[in-house]
């Protein structure tokens, strides 16, 4: 088993170990990794002979074990618990009924209570102040109910682990649509991500300087018309201000909705990267580029073993999963969707010698990542050859091909937060946040991370000192400090000493051959204005991005990441 970083199992006591009634953990990391091969590995049972299990416990353990691939956090957490929840990812339906409603609350419960996130799209509710006939009443409208969410949230822990997240989506035609954009400021549902739904009709409004339609969902009737533009630079400004709302571009992940027979994409996951129906669930898996890096190459053997291996292992979590809800279980066996991913991938860039804000990291990108989509596809066929192809693939957009698959979605590209910090790599596709930082973990406690490659670049180059490590201890960045090479400041570069287009341009490259969506941050420096917020939103629309969403320094009190000195 490879060696773990103090940090990493830091938070493996806090957050992944088994304890007992006490609280004291009662597992290490290597108990951990074996108890969750040997949970998912039980689904090779089901389909083969009884040696299949151990062969493949052994397997995914070693994967594990050498930090070479992890699942999403749920698995480690939960498999062989008594939970037995492993999956990351749920959207719920929200209809415009009372029942809909509290329905959809309870089983937002039951999803945190186990350790996952939810998605909602409160497009369906009347907007407020409009008609209710049974009561003869007017409607509180989709931001009042959200506060229900939001409380219900707030109760709930995730087995002690952590607090349950959610995404709030609201289309940009719904009539209380400036109201969701506004329903942050002042640090109000501090549970939820917001993103707006765009349309394309809506974007080319914004482009053409016109007003669109606001349409009530109850009964589909144009309520009034408003300028797209001052609706955009709403967005804008409050995505400045605090960070929220992001956007979504519907038709944008409507036009890859595999099953569109099935009904229309409901909404994203807490962190956006997985669009999934109502009812859907999708668990994740990353790989991790910074193990693969060897004689200054990527082994795309090993990548190709990788996932192989991973996508066996997310369709068996999918097999032995212990589902909240039952319409939950039912769709996500009919559609059997994954989304298999990365992280390291700045780790990678260094050791290779490429600049993150380079031409030559965009092609390694979309080298690397058509690889995975190409593989996954084939391991999905060959599964389904040994397994069968997911339920509803008669009425997928796939069938036309003839091949079938078992899986309706195979690749995701996740944030990996604190997988990566277990991993001992850079999150999912991210570029460095600092040199040296602090990450805020459960209940207020802070990490500090400083990047290993740096060091020893600083001690192999002979421009090591304490007095160095101090320096970008407090600024974060090596980026016009004398001491440190030019050739260096290029290779380690920071989120903060790029430019906005440079994160969005990485983004776009991963989405080009990413089944579902992919989860990046532009995290901007504090000084940045509302116009930069501005134009990064319609670069990854231009860029065909799935979404986006911005975070400039220090516009919250509290925040994940921050730069050592803070």
């Amino acid at each position: 088993m490879n060696k773990l970083t103090p940090n990493a199992l830091e938070v493996l006591k806090r957050r992944y170990l088994q304890k007992d009634a006490r609280g004291r953990v009662i597992e290490t990391p290597e108990v951990m990794f074996r108890r969750v091969a040997h949970h998912v590995a039980a689904a090779e049972n089901h389909f083969g002979p009884k040696n299949y299990a151990a062969e493949w416990e052994s397997i995914f353990f070693e994967a594990m074990s050498r930090l070479e691939f992890l699942p999403n956090s749920p698995t480690l957490m939960n498999a062989g618990g008594p939970l037995g929840q492993l999956a990351a990812c749920f959207v719920l339906p929200v209809q415009d009924s009372m029942e809909s409603i509290f329905d959809a609350v309870k089983y937002t419960a039951l999803i945190h209570q186990s350790g996952g996130g939810t998605g909602f799209s409160f497009s369906h509710l009347r907007p407020a102040r409009d008609v209710v006939r049974s009561t003869h009443g007017v409607s509180s409208g989709p931001v009042s109910f959200m506060r229900v969410f939001d409380a219900a949230t707030e109760a709930v822990k995730q087995g002690g682990a952590r607090r349950g997240a959610n995404m709030g989506i609201l289309r940009v035609d719904h009539p209380d649509i400036l109201d969701f954009i506004q329903s942050k400021r002042g640090g109000a549902f501090a549970n939820f991500n917001l993103s707006v739904g765009v349309t394309n009709a809506f974007m080319k409004a914004v482009r053409d300087n016109k007003n669109y339609p606001l349409i009530n969902p109850r009964n589909q009737k144009t309520v009034r018309t408003i300028s797209a533009k001052k609706v955009f630079d709403v967005i804008c400004e409050c995505a400045w201000e605090n960070g929220d709302p992001g956007l979504v571009f519907l038709d944008r992940i409507e036009a890859d909705n595999p099953t569109p027979e099935l009904g229309e994409l409901e909404s994203t996951n807490p962190c956006g990267e997985q669009p999934l129906l109502a009812y859907e669930s999708c668990n994740l898996g990353s790989i991790n580029l910074a193990k693969l890096v060897t004689g200054g190459h990527l082994d795309f053997d090993r990548l190709a073993r990788l996932v192989d291996v991973g996508l066996r292992f997310l369709d068996d979590v999918i097999e032995v999963n212990h589902y909240p809800v039952l319409e939950i279980r039912n769709m996500t066996l009919a559609n059997r969707k994954i989304g298999l991913g990365v992280m390291g991938f700045a780790d990678a860039l260094i050791q290779l010698g490429i600049p993150y804000n380079s031409a030559k990291a965009i092609q390694f990108a979309e080298t690397v990542m058509k690889f995975i989509q190409e593989r996954s596809k084939r391991a999905s066929r060959e599964l389904a050859q040994e397994r069968g192809a997911f339920p509803n693939f008669e009425r997928s957009s796939y069938a036309r091909d003839g091949a079938a698959l078992r899986n309706a979605t195979t690749t995701t590209i996740a944030p990996t937060g604190t997988l990566s910090v277990i991993a001992g790599c850079s999150s999912g596709i991210e570029p460095l946040f600092g040199i040296s930082f602090w990450r805020n973990i459960l209940e207020g406690s802070k990490l500090l991370e400083v990047n290993p490659y740096f060091e020893r670049a600083a001690k192999t180059g002979k421009f090591y000192s304490k007095l160095l490590m101090k320096e970008i201890a407090t600024r974060g960045s090596c980026y016009g400090l004398k001491s440190v090479p030019k050739a260096v400041q290029k290779i380690f570069v920071t989120s903060f000493d790029l430019a906005p287009e440079d994160h969005i341009r990485m983004q776009a490259a991963f989405q080009k051959f990413t089944d579902n969506a992919v989860s990046k941050t532009v995290n901007l420096p504090e000084a940045s204005t509302k116009e930069e917020v501005k134009k990064v939103y319609l670069l990854a629309y231009r860029l065909g991005c799935k979404g986006v969403t911005i975070y400039r320094n220090r516009s919250r009190t509290e925040q994940v990441l921050n730069l050592a000195k803070e």
